[in-house]
């Protein structure tokens, strides 16, 4: 599909924005929303009631504790956080019918005669950058709210750009959705093998017996399962260095934090370095070749990996523990931790807690199944080679989901700024 520019263009007088077609127009962000943050009602926890009642802050759907609720049509543009400066993320976020919401965005009623749609569009295509240059916190306010340019087509306009950016972002969400089921059966297919061999092994002929654990089941007649703290000679995580992202360097000593950890292995792409010197005053968190790394906290739980000497030297923060093998085979660790024999233990910690985390000495405690040393190996080679080309195709899959959203979120920057001309675009 070939789009063609509008046939004229003039200059919007706005840096970011440049040129726009002849008859559109830029307009402030006040003439066209009322601001609601004053007239937020606060709700308890008690009425804080998990459902099917949206729940929106900074970065779309999320939890935080101060709450407020809603219950008409809406525009939320997100007040602070990393939305501003990652350009594949949403800032503005059109909602209907009863909605919490909490005191990390900003909550807009749109006039009559807006295209809402269009209003969201056109936010999410802001550099917040001019805005919210040079503050100690990367925060959006009212008064710098009200002051964003709004690009305005004429009416008619208006209604063709809606018309086409909805038939194409379906057909494009469409095909994400069905790729990231594909993912899930991939990862479910993965989890299965995994699953089966950590706990009966590779020998299908082998004598079973009782392991003694009820959500272990039967294992080899060699095989034990017993506490993790019995196989290891380290349990421990790291700390955020005094000054948190603001002593990271370029170079340096790789600090690896919870986005880094994954079950395919360390991703490394986006991880932080520290000095040599900040690096003395962690030795107790400096990663050993073939230690097993467990994120510990928030929504990353239970990812678990291995560290193979990947990079030189490396850490780890606080959300990180290390568990340093010293009578099983680091390799096979890491499998049982990632099967669902690691996973149940790791998630059923968090039942009745306030916060998501698992401590040392739960991890410590821990039941793992343990098969004769040169079994673990065997199995950890066989698991390897087995999981790598699901792996590779879920990275494939997930690359071209990235490219998706890249394409979508580069589709309608061209079509609401008014670089390609869709009005006579059959949909």
């Amino acid at each position: 599909m070939k789009l063609k520019p509008y046939p004229e263009y003039k200059d919007s007088a706005v840096e970011w924005i440049g040129n726009i077609p002849e008859d559109w127009k830029i307009r402030k962000l006040k003439h066209f929303t009322e601001n609601l943050d004053g007239k937020r009602i606060p709700i308890s926890a008690e009425q804080r009631m998990p459902g099917n009642i949206p729940y929106y802050g900074a970065t779309g759907i999320v939890d935080y504790v101060d709450d407020f609720i809603f219950n008409e049509e809406l525009l939320l543009v997100g007040e602070d956080g990393a939305p501003f400066f990652d350009k594949l993320k949403d800032v503005a976020f059109l909602i209907k019918g009863k909605t919490w919401v909490n005191n990390h965005a900003h909550v807009l009623r749109v006039l009559k005669k807006t295209n809402s749609k269009l209003l969201m569009h056109q936010l999410n295509q802001t550099d917040y950058s001019f805005f919210i240059k040079g503050s100690t916190r990367d925060k959006l306010n009212q008064e710098q709210l009200k002051e964003i340019p709004i690009i305005e087509p004429p009416e008619d306009t208006q209604a063709k750009i809606i018309s086409f950016l909805d038939k194409k972002t379906s057909e494009i969400d469409l095909i994400i959705e069905k790729d990231t089921q594909l993912i899930e059966l991939l990862k479910e297919k993965r989890t299965a093998l995994i699953n089966h061999v950590v706990t009966k092994g590779l020998d299908p002929t082998v004598k079973m017996k009782d392991s003694g654990v009820e959500w272990v089941g039967e294992i080899p007649e060699d095989w034990d399962a017993r506490k993790l703290k019995l196989f290891v000679s380290k349990i421990g995580s790291g700390v955020t260095p005094k000054g948190g992202a603001s002593v990271y360097v370029e170079e340096g000593i790789a600090l690896l934090r919870s986005q880094n950890v994954h079950f395919d292995g360390l991703r490394l792409k986006n991880v932080s370095y520290i000095t040599e010197e900040i690096n003395k005053t962690m030795l107790n968190s400096v990663v050993k070749n073939k230690d097993v790394l467990l994120n510990i906290t928030g929504a990353s739980i239970g990812r678990c990996t291995y560290f193979e000497n990947q990079v030189d030297k490396a850490n780890v923060n606080q959300h990180v523990c290390i568990i340093r093998p010293e009578k099983i085979y680091y390799k096979f660790l890491n499998y049982v931790l990632m099967s669902d024999v690691g996973q149940d233990q790791i998630f059923s910690t968090q039942m009745g807690s306030s916060r998501e985390g698992v401590n040392f000495e739960q991890i410590g405690n821990f039941i793992i199944t343990y098969p004769p040393y040169e079994q673990q190996k065997d199995i950890a080679d066989y698991l390897e080679e087995s999981t790598k080309k699901i792996d590779l195709t879920i990275q494939k899959i997930e690359e071209n989901i990235d490219l998706l959203e890249e394409y979508k979120k580069s589709l309608i920057h061209h079509v609401v700024t008014g670089k390609v001309d869709v009005r006579e675009v059959a949909v």
